[in-house]
Formats: C-alpha cells, sequence, structure tokens
C-alpha cells in the first residue's frame, strides 16, 4: 500500500470515472464492473479486495495466481492466471495504463514533496533531548524520537519519522522514509529520492511515477554523498546493522539483509535483494532484479549480472566464482605466455 503520509490519494475513484477521465473509456468493453472502486494501489502479493495491482510480465505469472487484489491490469497473455475473485483489466501496453492510474489516484503535483504542502499531517514532534542544527528544515507530521541529532541544512521531509539516538549530519536530504534508532547517516546524504523508473526507453522516457518508501533498520551506518531511491511501489529496505560506504548508490525496491557491508563506489541497480551478512568491495555493481544469498563475498569491481546462492565468493565482471575466475586467468597468463616471436 502507498503510504499517505507521503502520497496524498486523490480516490477512492470508479474504474469508469478513471478511465473516463483518461479518455480510454474503450477500455470497459467486456469488463465486469465499471462501479469497482479503488481504494488503494500495491504490489500483487500485499493487495486486498479493494486494491489495484500490475501484472506484466510473465514472471509475475506465480504472484498473480495467488494475489488478493479486487483488479489487476493484465498483459493479455496472464488474463488466464487471473484469480476468479479479481477483475481483470487487459492491456497490451499494461504499464503504461498503470502509471495512467497512478498519476489519476497521486496526483503528481502531492508527491514526495519535502518539508511542505502537508498541512494536514500537523506540526512535527520531537522528544526529549532532540539536536536540531542551524538552518535544518523539519516538514509537517515529522517525528523525531528522544536523543536524536539533525545536522545543519539537513532537510527532512513531510511525514519522515526518525527513532532514537540517531545522527543525521550536516546537508541530507530525507523524504519518503522511517528511520529506525541508533543510525547513522553522514554529511551529503539523500535518502528517498526518487526511482529511477522509465517507460518507453530511449522514445518518449515516461517516468513511472515512485509512490515507495526506504526503510532503514537499527543500527544502519550510511556513508556520505550516498543515495537511497525510495520504492517505486513497494519499499526499498536496509536491514539492521548494516553498514554502507561513502558514494554508493541503492536503487529502488533494493532489499539489503542484515549486518551487511557495502564499500565505496558500488551501485546497486532496482530490485536487488541482498541476503544477511553479505560483504561487497568496493565499485560492485549489480543489474537489478537478482539475489545475492546470505553469507557471499563479492570482490572489488565485480559485476553481478544474475542469482548466486548462499555463500557464493564472486569476482570478475560479469561476476563468477572466484575459483573459475582464477581459473581462467591463469589459464589466458599461460596462453600468453606460450607464443614466442622468432
Amino acid at each position: 500500500m502507498v503510504d499517505t503520509r507521503f502520497h496524498r490519494f486523490a480516490g477512492p475513484a470508479t474504474v469508469g470515472t478513471i478511465l473516463a477521465a483518461l479518455e480510454r473509456a474503450d477500455l470497459l468493453a467486456g469488463f465486469a464492473d465499471p462501479e469497482f472502486t479503488i481504494d488503494g494501489v500495491t504490489d500483487l502479493v500485499l493487495a486486498g479486495a479493494s486494491d489495484l495491482a500490475l501484472a506484466a510480465h510473465p514472471s509475475y505469472g506465480e504472484d498473480l495466481q495467488a494475489t488478493g487484489a479486487g483488479l489487476v491490469i493484465v498483459l493479455p497473455a496472464l488474463l488466464a492466471l487471473v484469480p476468479e475473485a479479481s477483475l481483470a483489466l487487459v492491456s497490451d501496453k499494461p504499464h503504461h495504463l498503470f502509471a495512467d492510474f497512478l498519476d489519476y489516484l497521486y496526483p503528481g503535483s502531492t508527491r514526495g514533496v519535502i518539508a511542505g504542502g502537508r498541512d494536514d499531517l500537523g506540526e512535527p514532534v520531537f522528544e526529549q533531548g532532540v539536536i536540531i542544527g542551524p538552518n535544518a528544515v523539519i516538514g509537517q507530521g515529522v517525528e523525531i524520537g528522544r536523543g536524536t541529532i539533525i545536522g545543519a541544512n539537513t532537510v527532512i521531509g513531510a511525514g519522515v519519522t526518525i527513532g532514537r539516538n540517531t545522527t543525521i549530519a550536516a546537508n541530507c536530504t530525507i523524504d519518503c522514509a522511517h528511520i529506525g534508532n541508533d543510525v547513522v547517516v553522514h554529511s551529503g546524504t539523500r535518502i528517498g529520492t526518487e526511482g529511477f523508473g522509465w517507460l518507453d526507453f530511449g522514445l518518449s522516457n515516461r517516468k513511472l511515477p515512485q509512490l515507495g518508501r526506504v526503510l532503514i533498520q537499527n543500527n544502519v551506518e550510511i556513508g556520505a554523498n550516498s543515495t537511497v531511491d525510495r520504492g517505486a511501489l513497494g519499499d526499498t529496505m536496509i536491514g539492521e546493522g548494516t553498514k554502507i560506504d561513502n558514494l554508493v548508490q541503492i536503487g529502488h525496491n533494493c532489499r539489503i539483509g542484515r549486518n551487511c557491508l557495502i564499500a565505496a563506489m558500488s551501485g546497486l541497480s532496482g530490485s536487488t535483494i541482498v541476503g544477511d551478512g553479505v560483504l561487497m568491495g568496493g565499485g560492485v555493481g549489480t543489474s537489478g532484479h537478482l539475489t545475492i544469498g546470505a553469507g557471499s563475498v563479492v570482490h572489488g569491481r565485480a559485476a553481478v549480472t544474475k542469482d548466486w546462492p548462499e555463500g557464493s565468493k564472486l569476482a570478475g565482471a560479469p561476476a563468477q566464482d572466484i575459483r573459475d575466475f582464477w581459473r581462467e586467468l591463469a589459464t589466458m597468463r599461460k596462453l600468453s605466455k606460450g607464443v614466442k616471436r622468432g
């Protein structure tokens, strides 16, 4: 469910009303119930009987069959997988139609507005011992726990919650986020920024609305000038005890486990899942929509392009098992030394 502390909901609204506003009433032909009312939008796995969800790719098949969503925007090829209790709105371009619905239900002018425009949330609430540095800006509805320090020139967006004994250094921006206790965020870090989500790649480059959150658990540390994008619809999550170095990019919908270490200059593309206790050297990159199992070690400059099981040790670009990496390198060296010129 989209968190309305961060994104105002313009609904509830019926499917017929929305499609009429979008000038897409043609899609109602054969649709079972134009009066179906949408009360929220969320992922297939979380959706309830009054929610809208999306199934835009065959990889959604298993989640689609199990969904409790009242309405699903779906590819024609997936129509047979829609549960009997769910309505289906069929489109050849389901992502585009879904984005149209999101733009209607969560108007762009109300999304992720830093520290303003949310008088409905009330005044900020501070527990005892909170220290606010010079020129810091605190948005409406912000909640900050006991003993937390907010550095100079930092901006905390409307609706953000921050736990106890947390330190947010100078010149940070935090939006669309819930942050736990004993967290350290170093200077210049950006949390809750829009994820890099686009449709019609290289053509219209239409932005896919980014309506999720960032959830940061206790005892996390995030280095200077790093960026953590909010989820596209769900959440970007950083697990308890994880430490992230300077200049790291965490893409939308990434889920990082507990007690991970991620060194500087690494970049995790959207929907990368990292298990507990994973170690990443400097400059590691992932291609997104993949899983790195718990306890894995990813050596510096590796480029991870597929799923890897627990306890993997990876190196190279594309990343491979480190034993294969060293074996290939040794073979190449032997071949190059074996060529002798007269």
